[in-house]
């Protein structure tokens, strides 16, 4: 069904007058802002010094940082478009999907997973847009676990531990809340990216650090000294708005002569010259015309991790025999597309409540919430989705230490709170499990957590469907395939369970809704069967693909991209997004993209540094 129709059927068109004050506002607001949108670049020079793929929250990055060495010409391909206005609220966040924003993308059909939506194929939202995926996620600012880090410098990946990460993490923010910044130790102010709280909070939120401190858990900055925890959820915000990477570190940039930004341009292939194993040119689509365009220097993949092993692939690196099977030259036989990872959970899980605190349709979209919002950048549309806190729990399974396995982010809304029409055409749910199960409590005061598994073992693959750059890759995450994941998962659940019962939430009435999901009616409620069950039909994506082109060391014959995220045996060549991952970080993965785009940046610049400096000597010699 179209999006249009969709929208059509909404009651927020009845308050069709305040969308247009602030369109009004924010098209006044555009034109005067020194951070204004960018221009769109329609003629092209044959070379460039560096050309970016992908201008998501690596690739915005990435650009950003390059263009700073003012003899270097920067040309910026993104497939999509520019931001929206509504893209820019947060509070709509769930509207976003399956727009044409979105590359909409959905699994093959999954036979452990996702059995409660249509065909058991899951959803896999993916930016199509300035900004990539962080103009349709949930805004969340959390950078991962320390361990993580130190993890990937022991597999073999020299300058990646925590404490080579922490200096680009800061390096970045820019950090609106006084008692978080004033932690220089893990903190910054001053950088591209604004980070806040968001500006609408309910009574919920404090329910929920209450009841993680009746649990034993301390409320932390779980960005700081320790990530085991309850907190605040801290958000890529900037008043009231969304802060993507596009409006973070393009737009402030946007007039540097030496930046050239490609909207709508479909990379088809990297050209590699096939004797010297040289990345030399991309050749690319806009406005129904191919241009093929050279790269002085070196050609950036940050593409994301489905498209960027899908651009590799279709330019002959790869695994061998997949690619001899499409007719494909190989120019460097690599596991690209394997080691697929994913943060799954159970999105599932609902509380109901006796106080008017949750965020249903009928106060998100009234009069007075959108003009609160326009006039004062608060209220319901302010949110983060619903999401106001987030947490890292430890299951008996965890390793010692400040090393959790699972994350929580706490919603003051439900699947029940939307609009039925919206959530099942965005979900793909089937019809039965919505009518049967949500339906009847539809726009019921409620609460929502969401139990992820943050270290999973089970591992996917991405794959090309043809040789056609327009064919959608086959994309199989392989969801518990390894059963470990399974019982963490079940065990994250019932620890999320016991939460509702502590105090704080039992004031609120709250009661957990406790009908049987269908297709688990031959289980024993709440066992460990039964949580199995439902966790293996509501099976949620939380947009944290990664993994799929690996970093590691020569000696590593898993890994695509060296430590300096050159591809192993192609020159001029990198990538740079969380596709590099040998491992997902234990958090949401929005801001260690960024991280990685920062870092990748001064290796890259470091290393023409270098090429410059040892030229001169050498003609200094040959004088």
């Amino acid at each position: 069904m179209p999006l249009s129709q969709i929208v059509g059927n909404l009651s927020v068109w009845a308050s069709f007058p305040a969308f247009v004050l602030y369109y009004l506002f924010y098209s006044s607001f555009e034109f005067n802002n020194p951070e204004g949108r960018v221009s769109d670049t329609t003629t092209f020079l044959n070379a460039y010094d560096f050309i970016v793929i992908g201008a998501g929250s690596s690739g915005s990055v990435v650009a950003n940082r390059l263009t700073e060495m003012s003899d270097s010409k920067v040309l910026l391909l993104e497939a999509g478009g520019d931001e929206t206005i509504i893209s820019d609220i947060p509070g709509v966040v769930h509207h976003l999907q399956r727009t044409n924003i979105d590359w909409s993308y959905k699994t093959v059909p999954q036979t452990g997973s996702c059995l409660a939506f249509k065909d058991n194929r899951c959803i896999w939202p993916r930016g199509k847009v300035l900004g990539g995926t962080s103009v349709l996620n949930y805004m969340v600012y959390a950078r991962g676990n320390k361990q993580d880090y130190d993890q990937w410098e022991a597999d073999g990946n020299p300058g990646w531990s925590y404490k080579d990460v922490l200096p680009y993490f800061i390096k970045s923010e820019d950090n609106r809340n006084p008692y978080i910044a004033a932690n220089k130790e893990y903190h910054g102010t001053g950088g591209y990216l604004t980070v806040e709280e968001p500006t609408y909070k309910t009574p919920l939120l404090a329910a929920f650090i209450q009841a993680g401190v009746e649990m034993g858990y301390e409320n932390v900055d779980c960005n700081a000294a320790q990530q085991t925890g309850f907190m605040v959820a801290q958000a890529t915000g900037r008043r009231g708005t969304r802060c993507s990477t596009a409006k973070a570190f393009l737009r402030p940039i946007r007039k540097r002569p030496n930046l050239y930004i490609s909207m709508r341009s479909l990379v088809h292939k990297i050209i590699i010259d096939s004797s010297t194993k040289q990345a030399t040119a991309v050749r690319f689509e806009k406005g129904g015309q191919i241009y093929e365009v050279r790269a002085n220097k070196e050609i950036i993949v940050s593409a994301g991790t489905v498209n960027s092993p899908q651009l590799l692939m279709l330019s002959g690196i790869g695994p061998k025999d997949h690619l001899n099977s499409l007719g494909i030259p190989l120019m460097a036989d690599l596991p690209v597309g394997d080691n697929l990872q994913d943060h799954i959970a159970l999105g599932g899980m609902v509380f109901t409540i006796n106080k008017p605190f949750g965020v249903v349709e009928a106060r998100y979209y009234s009069l007075s919430s959108l003009l609160n919002y326009t006039m004062h950048g608060t209220g319901p549309l302010a949110s983060l989705g619903g999401t106001e806190g987030v947490a890292w729990v430890k299951t008996k399974y965890a390793p010692p230490g400040d090393w959790p396995d699972i994350q929580y982010h706490f919603v003051s809304a439900t699947p029940a709170s939307e609009s039925g029409l919206f959530f099942r055409y965005n979900t793909n749910m089937k019809d039965n499990v919505w009518d049967n199960y949500y339906k009847p409590i539809i726009n019921t005061d409620m609460w929502q957590l969401i139990p992820t598994l943050l270290r999973p073992k089970s591992r996917g693959t991405i794959r090309l469907a043809s040789n056609d750059p327009y064919a959608v890759p086959v994309i199989d995450p392989k969801y518990f395939s390894n059963n470990e994941d399974l019982d963490v998962l079940i065990e994250g659940t019932k620890i999320a369970l016991a939460l509702s019962k502590t105090e704080a939430f039992q004031l609120l009435g709250t009661k957990f809704y406790d009908k049987i999901f269908p297709g688990c009616e031959s289980h024993t409620p709440w066992t460990d069967a039964y949580w199995g069950c439902f966790i293996r039909h509501y099976s949620s994506a939380i947009y944290h693909m990664t993994g799929t082109c690996k970093m590691g060391p020569s000696t590593d014959a898993t890994a695509v991209v060296d430590p300096q995220l050159r591809v192993h045996g192609i020159k001029g060549l990198r990538v740079v997004d969380c596709s590099i991952m040998p491992n997902v970080v234990s958090g949401n993965t929005n801001v260690p993209a960024i991280m990685i785009g920062e870092k990748a940046s001064d290796m890259i610049k470091a290393e023409w540094l270098r090429r410059k400096m040892n030229a001169i000597d050498v003609d200094r010699e040959e004088m």
